[in-house]
């Protein structure tokens, strides 16, 4: 469940942050906010559903899958395709996320 919320929540939070590029940088109308506030509500509520023993360990392992999704969101939503570099970095950074998240902890 846990990949299934982290990935909820980088879908509403990217989704969110869009409504405010559209409104600001693409010159949509200010109505973008509304929905723009909801998704980013989402995806704080589905960020705690999140299973960690720590809300910051559960934010840090986030930013793996947060910067995966975006570059996800950039081939599906912005139709550019992520090149060798994006796609490293990601799986990089999903190997960060995985470390923090199910690391062994000492006691």
């Amino acid at each position: 469940m846990t990949a299934l919320f982290y990935i909820l929540a980088a879908v509403a939070e990217i989704a969110g942050c869009f409504a405010f590029w559209a409104w600001l940088r693409l010159d949509r109308s200010p109505w973008w906010i509304a929905p723009g506030v909801l998704f980013l509500v989402l995806f704080a509520v589905l960020l705690t559903r999140v299973e960690a023993d720590a809300a910051g360990r559960a934010f840090a392992a986030y930013g793996g899958v947060y910067i995966a999704a975006s570059l996800a969101w950039l081939w599906l939503v912005e139709h550019r395709t992520p090149d060798r570099w994006d796609l490293l970095g990601a799986g990089v950074c999903l190997a960060g996320a995985a470390i923090i998240l199910f690391g062994p902890r000492g006691a």
